[in-house]
């Protein structure tokens, strides 16, 4: 299957609402939020920043930015209208932040629009991230900072021992809903490559063990899209997610993605 996200404008509308949902749920996991914030405090945002989170979703990166200190301006873009007026919906108490619906690969900002650019786990279901890159460079004035923070999802495991079953969801999901997996691991190669200077390089390791919320997610839309594609019946489907389930009732449950973040500047 094709991941979801790369063709989000034209999923069915279940599909992109049940998503929505899994993007809140992720986005408020207190570990989650740890890594943002993270990541953010090392870009010198400048007085008054103008920010464009690229691929906001349902905006909870973006909400968090037009509260953090020195950003003035804030624009989430996302292709999905869906998306956008969920976004819209969760941030109309914030004055400072607008969304517009729009593509990484062809953005609708003018030249040298903003100080700060955010990918945030978006360039993983891009076709193209090298011209997503060379986009978010274009509207970068000079100096201006780019942030990309990607699952490294090849490391995504649900796994405590050889041949454990629930790695069939970790697997099924990546097919299904990341267009690549492995892309966090050469995101500082393709920054340079597009003419930004890397500042920062490094992983956030995310576990979920006593209350998976967003981990379970995960199993379940890879045991839905195995059954959807055939390849197992509803019954295991079903199995798998109850295992999941049992595990996290008897302590058992592990589950794991090591998270990239990489903070650069724009020389040009």
């Amino acid at each position: 299957m094709p991941d979801v996200y790369n063709t989000i404008a034209e999923a069915a509308p279940d599909m992109v609402e049940q998503v929505a949902d899994v993007l809140e749920v992720r986005a408020g996991d207190a570990k989650q939020k740890d890594m943002l914030a993270s990541y953010l405090s090392e870009i010198e945002f400048p007085s008054e920043a103008r920010v464009v989170e690229i691929g906001c979703g349902t905006g909870p990166v973006s909400r968090q930015l037009a509260n953090w200190p020195n950003v003035g301006k804030v624009v989430g873009i996302d292709p999905s209208t869906i998306f956008l007026n969920k976004a819209r919906e969760l941030g109309n108490q914030l004055t400072n932040l607008t969304f517009r619906e729009g593509d990484a690969h062809q953005l609708p900002l003018a030249d040298d629009e903003f100080d700060v650019a955010i990918f945030h786990t978006t360039l993983c279901h891009l076709t193209s991230p090298e011209t997503a890159l060379k986009e978010a460079h274009r509207i970068l004035r000079p100096g201006g900072w780019v942030a990309i923070f990607d699952g490294d999802y090849a490391s995504t495991t649900f796994g405590t021992d050889d041949l454990d079953p629930l790695q069939i969801c970790a697997e099924s999901f990546r097919a299904s809903f990341i267009h690549d997996s492995w892309l966090a691991r050469r995101t500082p190669e393709l920054a340079q490559r597009i003419g930004f200077k890397v500042h920062s390089f490094r992983s956030h390791g995310y576990t979920e063990t006593t209350s998976p919320d967003y981990m379970l997610t995960i199993v379940d839309r890879g045991a839905d899209a195995l059954a959807t594609s055939g390849q197992i019946g509803e019954a295991l489907a079903g199995a798998l997610k109850a295992e999941a389930r049992r595990r996290v009732e008897m302590g058992q449950f592990f589950g794991y993605i090591n998270y990239t973040s990489l903070i650069a500047k724009n020389l040009e």
